[in-house]
């Protein structure tokens, strides 16, 4: 993971030659001639090198450059370099210049962390502003501390006590609050019961030790509850009987069932008589144990799940008792499971399709069809699926960005802005989201469409995929799902052996386009590969392989993707669809819930994905392949049902003659609001024309999800 301070690495400016054209044209009116703004790029790139370490040396490369939006950044990146060896007054200087830059706050954050580190705390107090962190609230505290200050819990304490966890920094801080007298055991027991929610087994020790012998038996208890819940819960047959010692140990039955509902089933056989257990708690043990044996599909698990009292049910065991009697294709439980639902639940599209498939097989086929043919009109995978049911073509009714000429020349003229996009052309995407975020704090809808287009138009594509994320703006296709031809999806598709529109689904849905993703996992890159297995994959397809930082590459990334896709798809004789949920839960697992539910439709196993991130995943995955089928061929598209081909049976990659399903916009959508950011397109499904590309960048954190299901 990337620190505040990281930067983007050498071999990633070696590529990026090709990128200078993009924002060029964009930025052409307000800055100079294309050939110059290249060349001041290139400029750039050789200074910030050089001023990654340290020194003056990169003055001297950056000569002439004192206009450019984004010259700060060199000299932030030398300061931070050599922050050990700095006095206050240089940095100083630089925070006088550039007051409201981002690396400015960046400088005076990284700064305060080593004069904390130093001591220095009468430097760090005429520094320091609040608002940049725990850990930096906290060295405030010790540094007043240091000047023989008292701490008043109220002014000083209060919001940082609210929270379930702190940095290591504020240990001190609480220590001596403590020796102050003001954490006293009602405080104490509010912020074990705050860490106990946050399931925060860490932040109960320290407090522990500030208990009385007897409560602070009670505090580690929880802490082990949450930490190690197999103990705890046999550990709790000799608990004394209190309510705290009863709450630890309905704590550990719950999380015990997660890991092992079989040996959570046995100790609550055990415990329940030992303790007087509140309904709340009977409840939410109850609901823990019907859940994970429903996900783990035990025999008993349907009828668990129906005899829950109504306390105990949650939106989950709802969920839940459908998905198992979907997979026993009870269809009279899997009705009765539908119809206890939440309000909110029966409306989403998911729930809507699968009463559709339940009414169905009970012969009440019209009102099958009456829910098929509404859900039809949505360009989603149970949409799609909705459609092939009822035989109707796919509905997706795009619409274009209405033009507005003074408000882009106004976008274009904010600073922040034109940093933003700067950033993006020179490779710096992290700091270059930063820039955007803070450039288009509280800006109107409109505007921030607007921006995203301009985004997109310039090949920043995740910009425009997270910023045209809601309301008619979800009918901008052409920006939404871009087609980035130059990185060679189609051509590196076809060598391997897959569709087209499948990879391109893949990177929409683990990348959004980012370039420089990188998971918690260490997935990196527009397919989010693993270095070692990018590493196999290039030793079995020989290609070639220069480590992990070559992930970041669009090409190399998009070309060892696609080898591993079909290394995938072959496993599971061609499945798109199968391979995809491989891809995302890892192929044992897989095999693990073919083995169990192989037997099941396509739909009604992926319903039975006991995994929520892989179940929206596969459904997602195959949506945005209709929609790329179509962004890339035109009206006529590989079906839904196609796709997701029965298991065990062969997937035939598509060809000319294949069987296809029309594309069409069935009704006009209603209106926009006033003053609209989109205007519809013309009644044709020809698919839009490709942007401008994109291109490879530095490594950033992967941003959570694009957590949608389809258009």
């Amino acid at each position: 993971m990337h620190t505040a301070t990281s930067f983007p690495r050498p071999s990633v400016f070696a590529r990026l030659a090709h990128r200078t054209a993009f924002v060029a044209a964009l930025l052409l009116p307000l800055v100079v001639h294309a050939d110059a703004i290249d060349g001041q790029r290139q400029q750039f790139r050789q200074a910030y090198l050089t001023a990654r370490q340290g020194g003056d040396a990169w003055r001297t490369q950056a000569t002439g450059l004192e206009s450019y939006p984004i010259y700060p950044y060199l000299e932030a990146a030398a300061l931070t370099h050599d922050l050990r060896q700095l006095d206050a007054g240089r940095v100083q200087s630089y925070l006088d210049r550039y007051p409201d830059l981002i690396p400015a706050s960046d400088l005076r954050r990284d700064f305060l962390l080593e004069l904390a580190r130093r001591q220095d705390w009468n430097t760090f107090a005429a520094m320091y502003r609040p608002g940049l962190g725990d850990a930096l609230t906290c060295d405030a505290l010790l540094g007043r501390l240091s000047r023989g200050e008292k701490l008043d819990f109220q002014k000083d304490l209060s919001d940082l006590w609210s929270k379930p966890s702190l940095p290591a920094a504020c240990n001190g801080v609480l220590i001596a609050a403590h020796d102050q007298g003001l954490l006293t055991n009602e405080r104490l027991w509010a912020r074990i019961q705050a860490a106990a929610d946050a399931g925060q087994p860490n932040s109960i020790g320290l407090m522990a030790g500030w208990l009385p012998p007897s409560d602070g038996a009670e505090a580690n208890a929880m802490a082990q509850a949450l930490r190690d819940p197999g103990s705890a819960a046999s550990a709790a047959a000799s608990w004394p009987v209190t309510p705290r010692y009863q709450q630890a140990a309905a704590t550990a039955v719950q999380r015990l069932a997660r890991r092992q509902s079989g040996q959570a089933d046995a100790a609550w056989q055990t415990l329940q008589p030992r303790f007087a257990f509140t309904e709340q708690q009977r409840g939410a043990v109850l609901n823990a144990l019907a859940l994970y044996h429903a996900t783990d599909f035990d025999e008993q698990a349907l009828e668990r799940l129906a005899a829950l009292p109504p306390g105990a049910q949650s939106d989950g065991t709802r969920e839940w008792r459908v998905r198992v009697a979907l997979s026993r294709q009870d269809w009279s439980a899997a009705l009765a499971a539908l119809d206890a639902l939440g309000t909110t639940q029966k409306q989403d599209g998911e729930w809507r399709y699968y009463r559709a498939r339940t009414l169905e097989a009970l012969n009440r086929h019209d009102e099958a069809q009456s829910i098929w043919r509404t859900l039809a009109q949505e360009p989603t995978f149970f949409g799609f699926l909705s459609a092939d049911r009822i035989g109707t073509s796919y509905a997706i009714c795009p619409s274009r960005m209405a033009t507005d000429t003074a408000r882009e020349d106004a976008l274009l003229n904010l600073p922040g802005l034109r940093r933003a996009f700067e950033l993006y052309a020179v490779g710096m995407q992290k700091e270059g989201r930063r820039e955007w975020t803070q450039a288009l704090a509280g800006s109107d809808t409109q505007t921030l469409r607007l921006a995203a287009d301009l985004a997109y138009r310039n090949g920043w594509y995740d910009r425009a995929v997270f910023g045209l994320s809601s309301g008619d703006a979800l009918r901008l296709y052409e920006q939404r799902f871009p087609l980035a031809s130059q990185d060679g999806v189609v051509t590196q598709s076809q060598q391997a052996g897959i569709e087209p529109a499948w990879a391109y689904g893949i990177i929409r849905a683990e990348s959004a386009w980012m370039s420089d993703a990188r998971s918690g996992a260490d997935a990196r890159g527009l397919m989010q590969l693993l270095p070692g297995t990018a590493s196999i994959v290039a030793g079995k397809n020989g290609l070639p392989w220069a480590g992990g930082e070559s992930l970041y590459d669009g090409p190399t990334n998009i070309q060892l993707g696609t080898r591993y896709l079909a290394q995938m798809a072959a496993r599971y004789n061609g499945a798109p669809w199968l391979a995809s949920a491989a891809y995302n839960a890892g192929p044992n697992k897989l095999d693990q819930w073919l083995g169990q539910r192989g037997s099941l439709p396509p739909d009604l196993f992926i319903a039975s994905i006991p995994y929520k991130e892989t179940r929206e995943y596969v459904a997602r995955v195959m949506a945005f392949s209709v929609i790329y089928d179509w962004r890339l061929n035109g009206s006529r598209v590989v079906s839904m049902e196609t796709r997701i081909t029965p298991i065990g049976t062969s997937y035939v990659l598509p060809t000319d003659g294949s069987a296809h399903k029309e594309v069409a916009c069935p009704v006009e959508p209603a209106p926009a609001a006033a003053k609209p950011t989109t205007t519809p397109a013309p009644a044709s499904t020809t698919p839009a024309p490709a942007a401008k590309p994109a291109s490879a960048a530095s490594a950033a954190d992967l941003p959570a999800s694009v957590k949608e299901s389809g258009a």
